[in-house]
């Protein structure tokens, strides 16, 4: 049998994300002592090592229980769209690996700096300190927020670049996010789950109306009409919380490039909805 810290420095989890797999029901210890102390055998490190396999293939928390939990459960299936998935992350990689090596040639310039994700996690960790019972008030357990954070610290690299480029520099988005935490910590969610049903059906309404003829000009006044409508209602939804001066930009620009933005509008509205989507946005910006 290995204590909770033993597996932990075997396989590189925090403690406290085994102690949160426990609560969640997804890992639990072999035993637990009379002195409250985990303990795992190996069978069980097997089965973490599942969990850590299927975490390595982007699946969520709530996916891998359901996978570990049901021996019905169709396994190819699930990982035939995982497969799916992630060579789209890798033709966006690709893509943005082609950027790079142009940037390198000289034929743009970038500041790395602008991608130092320091600041943003200390202000995160701050919070921890100075807001512990909102923390747990909202989310549960101080678990689930060193979750939360470490999830985000594996992506601190694809965070950093689309901060940059939505905020404006990585100091903005800081500001930003501490002012959005903050006040979700008093006030909760900006949208309450009851009212996100209504607002994703209004919102495939307006997407509808502005992909109704992808035959047309994405600049035509009707369909910019159609277009601004949809952002409109897409900064109302945010409740004021800051999206970045250069929100709509960046997301025409993914409706534009970005692999999965064009699978998934393209078979929902149909072959060429996602760059009508971005152009038409774009023209909104121009006008």
């Amino acid at each position: 049998m290995m204590t909770v810290k033993q597996v932990s420095s075997l396989t590189g989890v925090s403690v406290r994300t085994l102690q949160f797999y426990d609560e969640i029901g997804l890992f639990r210890p072999t035993q637990i002592t009379d002195a409250g102390y985990r303990l795992y055998d190996p069978a069980a490190l097997e089965t973490l090592q599942q969990i850590l396999f299927f975490k390595e293939l982007d699946f969520t928390l709530k996916e891998i229980k359901a996978i570990m939990e049901n021996p019905n459960f169709d396994k190819t299936a699930a990982f035939l769209k995982q497969r799916e998935l992630i060579a789209l992350k890798r033709d966006r990689l690709s893509g943005l690996l082609g950027l790079l090596d142009k940037l390198l040639k000289g034929e743009a310039h970038m500041d790395f700096k602008e991608f130092d994700m320091s600041e943003y996690f200390r202000v995160l960790d701050g919070f921890k300190k100075t807001h512990t019972d909102e923390i747990v008030a909202r989310l549960g357990s101080l678990d689930r927020f060193d979750e939360m954070l470490a999830d985000m610290k594996t992506r601190g690299d694809e965070i950093a670049a689309g901060a940059a480029a939505q905020y404006g520099s990585l100091e903005n988005y800081t500001r930003a996010m501490e002012r959005s935490f903050e006040d979700f910590l008093q006030r909760g969610p900006a949208v309450a789950p009851e009212e996100v049903p209504g607002l994703i059906e209004r919102t495939e309404a307006l997407t509808k109306a502005l992909t109704a003829d992808l035959t047309k000009d994405p600049a035509a006044p009707e369909v910019r009409e159609a277009a601004r409508a949809l952002m409109e209602f897409t900064e109302t939804c945010s409740r004021g919380v800051d999206m970045g001066e250069n929100f709509w930009s960046v997301t025409a620009e993914r409706y534009l490039s970005d692999p999965v933005y064009i699978q998934v509008n393209d078979r929902k509205y149909g072959p060429g909805a996602s760059r009508f989507i971005g152009l038409a946005i774009r023209a909104c910006l121009e006008a």
